[in-house]
């Protein structure tokens, strides 16, 4: 097992597809485990001295090892309420952005392209 810390955007970014395997539970989160992560997004977020805040472990395996694939395919053992939670977020941000007009360093398409989807590819991939 390798584990390592990073920044979750970092961790998004880059083509790859998220997996998760069916013995898995589906989600189930309700908006109790949704508001405390928002808040403490927000907290973070407002803490002046604050360089991130811990999620969580996401513990995957790569699935690919021994399969020829374009996207490396992620097998999320651990973490994906957390990562689909996080996932929506970044996705109503996106809309809400692209509602309001914004075209600056952060935008919608930005989201989009950069975190949640494999623009190069097609299908299932």
């Amino acid at each position: 097992m390798n584990a390592k810390e990073t920044n979750f955007l970092k961790f998004l970014d880059g083509t790859k597809q998220f997996n998760i395997p069916i013995y898995q539970r589906t989600y189930s989160w309700d908006s109790k485990q949704c508001e405390q992560l928002y808040n403490d997004i927000c907290r973070t977020g407002e803490e002046e001295n604050s360089f991130g805040h811990f999620i969580g472990s996401i513990v995957y395996v790569e699935k690919g090892l021994y399969q020829i694939s374009v996207v490396p395919q992620l097998l999320v053992i651990d973490g994906q309420q957390r990562l689909t939670t996080l996932s929506l977020l970044l996705f109503a941000l996106s809309r809400k952005l692209k509602q309001i007009g914004e075209t600056g360093d952060v935008n919608d398409r930005k989201i989009l392209n950069k975190y949640l989807l494999n623009n190069d590819e097609s299908g299932d991939s």
